[in-house]
Protein backbone atom coordinates (compact mmCIF):
# COMPACT_ATOMS: atom_id res chain seq x y z
CA UNK A 1 0.00 0.00 0.00
CA UNK A 2 1.46 3.34 -1.06
CA UNK A 3 0.29 5.23 2.03
CA UNK A 4 1.59 2.82 4.63
CA UNK A 5 2.58 4.45 7.90
CA UNK A 6 6.03 3.89 9.38
CA UNK A 7 7.12 4.75 12.86
CA UNK A 8 9.62 6.80 14.76
CA UNK A 9 10.31 6.89 18.47
CA UNK A 10 10.65 9.99 20.62
CA UNK A 11 11.50 10.80 24.21
CA UNK A 12 9.19 13.82 24.12
CA UNK A 13 5.97 13.51 26.12
CA UNK A 14 2.72 13.96 24.21
CA UNK A 15 -0.95 13.68 25.08
CA UNK A 16 -2.32 10.16 24.83
CA UNK A 17 -5.37 9.53 22.64
CA UNK A 18 -8.53 8.78 24.55
CA UNK A 19 -9.29 5.79 22.34
CA UNK A 20 -7.56 3.62 19.84
CA UNK A 21 -10.08 4.81 17.25
CA UNK A 22 -8.71 8.36 17.49
CA UNK A 23 -5.23 7.13 16.69
CA UNK A 24 -6.51 5.15 13.71
CA UNK A 25 -8.47 8.13 12.45
CA UNK A 26 -5.42 10.32 12.65
CA UNK A 27 -3.37 7.81 10.67
CA UNK A 28 -6.11 7.62 8.08
CA UNK A 29 -6.24 11.40 7.76
CA UNK A 30 -2.50 11.60 7.32
CA UNK A 31 -2.65 9.12 4.44
CA UNK A 32 -5.10 11.27 2.49
CA UNK A 33 -2.95 14.41 2.61
CA UNK A 34 -1.28 15.19 -0.77
CA UNK A 35 2.45 14.90 -1.20
CA UNK A 36 4.40 18.08 -0.52
CA UNK A 37 7.32 16.99 -2.67
CA UNK A 38 5.94 16.16 -6.08
CA UNK A 39 8.64 14.82 -8.33
CA UNK A 40 9.37 17.06 -11.27
CA UNK A 41 12.34 18.21 -13.31
CA UNK A 42 13.31 21.59 -14.70
CA UNK A 43 14.06 21.57 -18.42
CA UNK A 44 16.93 23.72 -19.68
CA UNK A 45 17.09 24.57 -23.42
CA UNK A 46 20.39 25.94 -24.74
CA UNK A 47 21.25 26.92 -28.30
CA UNK A 48 24.94 27.14 -29.20
CA UNK A 49 27.22 27.15 -32.21
CA UNK A 50 30.60 25.63 -32.85
CA UNK A 51 33.57 26.84 -34.89
CA UNK A 52 37.05 25.41 -35.19
CA UNK A 53 40.02 27.40 -33.94
CA UNK A 54 41.27 28.44 -37.39
CA UNK A 55 37.94 29.89 -38.46
CA UNK A 56 37.38 33.63 -38.09
CA UNK A 57 35.07 34.69 -35.27
CA UNK A 58 32.49 36.10 -37.68
CA UNK A 59 32.22 32.87 -39.64
CA UNK A 60 28.90 31.16 -39.27
CA UNK A 61 28.44 27.60 -38.19
CA UNK A 62 25.50 25.31 -37.69
CA UNK A 63 23.66 25.75 -34.43
CA UNK A 64 23.21 22.88 -32.03
CA UNK A 65 20.16 22.59 -29.81
CA UNK A 66 20.92 21.08 -26.41
CA UNK A 67 18.05 20.10 -24.15
CA UNK A 68 18.86 18.86 -20.64
CA UNK A 69 16.70 17.80 -17.72
CA UNK A 70 17.97 19.33 -14.49
CA UNK A 71 16.70 17.76 -11.29
CA UNK A 72 15.85 20.29 -8.61
CA UNK A 73 17.41 19.92 -5.17
CA UNK A 74 14.85 18.91 -2.56
CA UNK A 75 15.90 18.42 1.05
CA UNK A 76 13.85 16.71 3.74
CA UNK A 77 14.80 17.91 7.23
CA UNK A 78 13.79 15.64 10.09
CA UNK A 79 13.36 17.92 13.09
CA UNK A 80 13.32 21.07 10.98
CA UNK A 81 11.64 23.28 13.58
CA UNK A 82 14.34 22.64 16.21
CA UNK A 83 17.49 24.63 16.92
CA UNK A 84 19.78 22.92 14.40
CA UNK A 85 17.01 21.91 12.01
CA UNK A 86 15.69 25.46 11.59
CA UNK A 87 19.20 26.75 10.87
CA UNK A 88 19.56 24.09 8.16
CA UNK A 89 16.21 25.08 6.65
CA UNK A 90 17.18 28.75 6.65
CA UNK A 91 20.58 28.13 5.05
CA UNK A 92 19.17 25.79 2.42
CA UNK A 93 16.41 28.25 1.49
CA UNK A 94 19.05 30.96 1.02
CA UNK A 95 20.79 28.68 -1.49
CA UNK A 96 17.63 28.02 -3.48
CA UNK A 97 17.05 24.48 -2.21
CA UNK A 98 13.46 23.29 -1.83
CA UNK A 99 12.76 22.23 1.77
CA UNK A 100 10.27 20.02 3.54
CA UNK A 101 10.47 19.80 7.31
CA UNK A 102 9.01 16.99 9.38
CA UNK A 103 8.83 17.63 13.11
CA UNK A 104 6.55 17.33 16.14
CA UNK A 105 5.38 20.91 16.09
CA UNK A 106 5.31 21.56 12.36
CA UNK A 107 5.61 25.24 11.45
CA UNK A 108 7.50 27.30 14.07
CA UNK A 109 5.70 30.10 15.90
CA UNK A 110 8.01 32.88 14.73
CA UNK A 111 7.59 34.56 11.33
CA UNK A 112 11.05 34.99 9.85
CA UNK A 113 10.90 35.53 6.05
CA UNK A 114 12.47 32.15 5.21
CA UNK A 115 9.77 30.26 7.15
CA UNK A 116 7.25 30.78 4.34
CA UNK A 117 9.63 29.08 1.90
CA UNK A 118 9.50 25.74 3.76
CA UNK A 119 6.79 23.07 3.61
CA UNK A 120 6.07 22.22 7.25
CA UNK A 121 4.66 18.78 8.05
CA UNK A 122 3.76 18.03 11.68
CA UNK A 123 4.30 14.52 13.04
CA UNK A 124 1.72 12.80 15.24
CA UNK A 125 2.68 11.45 18.66
CA UNK A 126 0.60 9.14 20.81
CA UNK A 127 1.26 7.35 24.07
CA UNK A 128 0.38 3.73 23.39
CA UNK A 129 0.72 0.55 25.36
CA UNK A 130 1.80 -2.67 23.69
CA UNK A 131 -1.82 -3.94 23.66
CA UNK A 132 -3.11 -0.69 22.13
CA UNK A 133 -0.48 -0.82 19.41
CA UNK A 134 -1.33 -4.42 18.54
CA UNK A 135 -5.03 -3.51 18.52
CA UNK A 136 -4.33 -0.70 16.04
CA UNK A 137 -2.57 -3.12 13.74
CA UNK A 138 -5.32 -5.74 14.01
CA UNK A 139 -8.02 -3.14 13.30
CA UNK A 140 -5.99 -1.84 10.39
CA UNK A 141 -5.65 -5.33 8.95
CA UNK A 142 -9.39 -5.96 9.39
CA UNK A 143 -10.22 -2.78 7.46
CA UNK A 144 -7.64 -3.45 4.74
CA UNK A 145 -8.01 -7.15 4.00
CA UNK A 146 -7.41 -6.58 0.29
CA UNK A 147 -4.05 -4.93 0.91
CA UNK A 148 -1.43 -7.52 0.07
CA UNK A 149 1.53 -5.13 0.21
CA UNK A 150 1.42 -4.45 3.95
CA UNK A 151 1.27 -7.53 6.14
CA UNK A 152 0.36 -7.65 9.80
CA UNK A 153 3.83 -8.97 10.60
CA UNK A 154 5.47 -6.01 8.86
CA UNK A 155 3.41 -3.53 10.81
CA UNK A 156 4.22 -5.28 14.09
CA UNK A 157 7.93 -5.22 13.22
CA UNK A 158 7.65 -1.48 12.68
CA UNK A 159 5.94 -1.05 16.03
CA UNK A 160 8.13 -3.29 18.12
CA UNK A 161 11.28 -1.10 18.32
CA UNK A 162 9.37 1.88 19.67
CA UNK A 163 6.73 0.35 21.93
CA UNK A 164 8.72 0.53 25.15
CA UNK A 165 9.64 4.15 24.56
CA UNK A 166 5.99 5.04 25.09
CA UNK A 167 5.64 7.47 22.17
CA UNK A 168 4.77 6.46 18.64
CA UNK A 169 5.41 8.77 15.71
CA UNK A 170 3.39 7.96 12.60
CA UNK A 171 4.93 9.08 9.33
CA UNK A 172 3.46 8.66 5.88
CA UNK A 173 6.67 8.48 3.86
CA UNK A 174 4.80 8.96 0.58
CA UNK A 175 4.13 12.53 1.67
CA UNK A 176 7.70 13.16 2.74
CA UNK A 177 10.27 11.29 0.68
CA UNK A 178 8.88 11.19 -2.86
CA UNK A 179 11.10 13.39 -5.03
CA UNK A 180 13.63 14.12 -2.29
CA UNK A 181 17.29 14.36 -3.32
CA UNK A 182 18.62 14.31 0.25
CA UNK A 183 17.49 13.74 3.83
CA UNK A 184 19.13 15.30 6.88
CA UNK A 185 18.23 14.05 10.34
CA UNK A 186 18.63 16.17 13.45
CA UNK A 187 16.70 13.64 15.56
CA UNK A 188 18.14 13.15 19.01
CA UNK A 189 17.55 13.85 22.64
CA UNK A 190 17.97 12.84 26.25
CA UNK A 191 15.98 10.68 28.64
CA UNK A 192 16.47 7.34 30.30
CA UNK A 193 18.76 4.77 28.70
CA UNK A 194 16.08 3.07 26.61
CA UNK A 195 14.60 6.34 25.41
CA UNK A 196 17.99 7.65 24.33
CA UNK A 197 18.77 4.46 22.42
CA UNK A 198 15.49 4.74 20.57
CA UNK A 199 15.37 8.41 19.68
CA UNK A 200 19.11 8.74 18.92
CA UNK A 201 19.50 5.31 17.37
CA UNK A 202 16.43 3.39 16.28
CA UNK A 203 14.43 6.40 15.08
CA UNK A 204 17.30 7.39 12.81
CA UNK A 205 17.75 3.81 11.63
CA UNK A 206 14.10 3.76 10.54
CA UNK A 207 14.62 7.04 8.68
CA UNK A 208 17.77 5.81 6.92
CA UNK A 209 16.07 2.65 5.71
CA UNK A 210 12.98 4.55 4.55
CA UNK A 211 15.15 6.99 2.59
CA UNK A 212 17.02 4.12 1.00
CA UNK A 213 13.79 2.32 0.09
CA UNK A 214 12.47 5.47 -1.59
CA UNK A 215 15.65 5.91 -3.61
CA UNK A 216 16.82 9.11 -1.92
CA UNK A 217 20.45 9.48 -3.10
CA UNK A 218 21.98 11.06 0.02
CA UNK A 219 21.48 10.90 3.79
CA UNK A 220 23.07 13.32 6.27
CA UNK A 221 23.10 12.67 10.00
CA UNK A 222 23.82 15.27 12.67
CA UNK A 223 25.64 13.18 15.27
CA UNK A 224 27.97 14.18 18.10
CA UNK A 225 31.67 14.48 18.91
CA UNK A 226 32.92 11.78 21.30
CA UNK A 227 34.88 14.30 23.45
CA UNK A 228 37.71 11.80 23.78
CA UNK A 229 35.69 10.04 26.46
CA UNK A 230 36.88 6.69 27.83
CA UNK A 231 35.04 3.67 26.37
CA UNK A 232 32.93 2.96 29.43
CA UNK A 233 31.37 6.43 29.24
CA UNK A 234 30.59 5.97 25.57
CA UNK A 235 28.36 3.03 26.49
CA UNK A 236 25.51 5.33 27.55
CA UNK A 237 22.28 5.19 25.57
CA UNK A 238 22.96 8.60 24.07
CA UNK A 239 26.29 7.69 22.45
CA UNK A 240 25.39 4.09 21.58
CA UNK A 241 22.24 5.35 19.89
CA UNK A 242 24.19 7.93 17.89
CA UNK A 243 26.82 5.40 16.83
CA UNK A 244 24.16 2.90 15.82
CA UNK A 245 22.60 5.55 13.58
CA UNK A 246 26.01 6.42 12.13
CA UNK A 247 26.69 2.78 11.30
CA UNK A 248 23.36 2.51 9.49
CA UNK A 249 24.02 5.64 7.43
CA UNK A 250 27.48 4.49 6.37
CA UNK A 251 26.23 0.98 5.66
CA UNK A 252 23.24 1.97 3.53
CA UNK A 253 25.04 4.93 1.91
CA UNK A 254 28.72 3.91 1.64
CA UNK A 255 29.47 6.50 -1.07
CA UNK A 256 26.91 9.16 -0.20
CA UNK A 257 26.26 9.02 3.55
CA UNK A 258 27.40 11.98 5.63
CA UNK A 259 27.91 12.00 9.40
CA UNK A 260 28.65 15.36 11.02
CA UNK A 261 30.11 15.21 14.54
CA UNK A 262 29.92 18.69 16.08
CA UNK A 263 30.56 19.43 19.74
CA UNK A 264 28.73 22.18 21.58
CA UNK A 265 26.61 24.06 19.02
CA UNK A 266 25.96 27.72 19.70
CA UNK A 267 23.69 30.34 18.20
CA UNK A 268 20.45 32.11 19.00
CA UNK A 269 18.08 29.38 20.17
CA UNK A 270 14.36 30.13 20.22
CA UNK A 271 12.35 28.38 22.91
CA UNK A 272 8.67 29.13 23.64
CA UNK A 273 8.91 32.61 22.18
CA UNK A 274 12.14 33.45 23.98
CA UNK A 275 15.57 33.70 22.40
CA UNK A 276 18.47 32.11 24.27
CA UNK A 277 21.75 33.71 23.09
CA UNK A 278 24.05 30.69 23.23
CA UNK A 279 26.43 32.60 20.98
CA UNK A 280 27.33 34.84 23.93
CA UNK A 281 29.03 31.78 25.42
CA UNK A 282 30.05 29.80 22.39
CA UNK A 283 31.57 32.50 20.21
CA UNK A 284 34.09 33.91 22.71
CA UNK A 285 34.90 30.38 23.90
CA UNK A 286 35.63 29.33 20.33
CA UNK A 287 37.95 32.32 19.86
CA UNK A 288 39.72 31.63 23.15
CA UNK A 289 40.33 27.96 22.35
CA UNK A 290 41.56 28.90 18.91
CA UNK A 291 44.03 31.39 20.36
CA UNK A 292 45.35 28.93 22.93
CA UNK A 293 45.38 25.73 20.88
CA UNK A 294 49.19 25.66 20.65
CA UNK A 295 49.34 25.53 24.42
CA UNK A 296 46.47 23.09 24.96
CA UNK A 297 47.34 20.64 22.17
CA UNK A 298 49.56 18.46 24.43
CA UNK A 299 46.54 17.93 26.69
CA UNK A 300 44.34 16.58 23.87
CA UNK A 301 45.47 13.00 24.45
CA UNK A 302 44.12 12.95 27.99
CA UNK A 303 40.84 11.07 28.50
CA UNK A 304 37.78 13.34 28.34
CA UNK A 305 40.01 16.34 27.58
CA UNK A 306 37.68 17.50 24.81
CA UNK A 307 34.97 18.22 27.35
CA UNK A 308 37.01 21.38 27.95
CA UNK A 309 39.11 21.69 24.80
CA UNK A 310 36.79 20.80 21.91
CA UNK A 311 35.91 24.08 20.17
CA UNK A 312 32.23 25.01 19.95
CA UNK A 313 30.63 25.15 16.51
CA UNK A 314 28.29 27.82 15.22
CA UNK A 315 24.86 26.46 14.26
CA UNK A 316 25.27 28.40 11.01
CA UNK A 317 28.47 26.47 10.24
CA UNK A 318 26.68 23.17 10.82
CA UNK A 319 23.88 24.30 8.49
CA UNK A 320 26.32 25.39 5.77
CA UNK A 321 28.21 22.10 6.08
CA UNK A 322 24.90 20.36 5.33
CA UNK A 323 24.45 22.55 2.24
CA UNK A 324 27.96 21.62 1.16
CA UNK A 325 27.12 17.94 1.64
CA UNK A 326 24.00 18.27 -0.51
CA UNK A 327 25.86 19.85 -3.42
CA UNK A 328 29.18 18.01 -3.33
CA UNK A 329 28.93 14.40 -4.49
CA UNK A 330 32.46 13.75 -3.22
CA UNK A 331 31.51 14.84 0.30
CA UNK A 332 30.73 11.68 2.28
CA UNK A 333 31.93 9.89 5.39
CA UNK A 334 32.48 11.10 8.97
CA UNK A 335 33.41 14.75 9.55
CA UNK A 336 35.00 16.20 12.67
CA UNK A 337 34.54 19.64 14.18
CA UNK A 338 37.35 21.16 12.12
CA UNK A 339 36.13 19.50 8.94
CA UNK A 340 32.62 20.85 9.55
CA UNK A 341 34.06 24.36 9.72
CA UNK A 342 36.06 23.84 6.52
CA UNK A 343 32.97 22.56 4.73
CA UNK A 344 31.02 25.62 5.87
CA UNK A 345 33.83 27.88 4.65
CA UNK A 346 33.53 26.31 1.18
CA UNK A 347 29.91 27.45 0.98
CA UNK A 348 30.64 30.92 2.33
CA UNK A 349 33.16 31.63 -0.43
Amino acid sequence: MSGAAHLFSSAVTAAAPSTTTRALASVSRSRSRPSFLSYRRNRCHVRCSYAEGNIKPDSGSATIDVVADIKAERLVVLGGSGFVGSAICKAAVSKGIEILSLSRSGRPSYNDPWVDQVSWVPGMYYLLSFDEAIQINQSYKHNNDDDDDVTFENRVSCLTPVLCAGDVFYVNWDEVLVGATAVVSTLGGFGNEEQMKRINGEANVVAVNAAKDYGVPKFILISVHDYNLPPFLLQSGYFTGKRKAESEVLSKYPNAGVVLRPGFIYGKRKVDGFEIPLDLIGEPLERFLRATENFTRPLSSLPASDLLLAPPVSVDDVALAVVNAIRDDDFFGIFTIEQIKLAAANVKV
